[in-house]
């Protein structure tokens, strides 16, 4: 298991909260942020470092990036 500080492991719980648990699920960072009541531009450096810790996976869209967690 990864070791997640306070916020990630918040994010990431959110994420799994909404739901998103698959590609075809996937949620915007504005969606974290407001699940978190947390500002987005926290929320965004947090996806950052959850994404390269492998715990959730970053689609690029043409719009906005699309989050999810990953089953690990």
């Amino acid at each position: 298991m990864v070791d997640l500080n306070p916020i990630e492991g918040l994010v990431l719980q959110a994420i799994k909260d909404l739901g998103a648990t698959s590609d075809d699920k996937k949620k915007t960072a504005d969606d974290i942020a407001k699940k978190c009541n947390r500002p987005k531009g926290m929320i965004s450096n947090v996806l950052v470092e959850l994404d390269r810790k492998g715990v959730i996976k970053r689609v690029v869209r043409e719009k906005a990036s699309g989050y999810y967690a990953l089953n690990k």
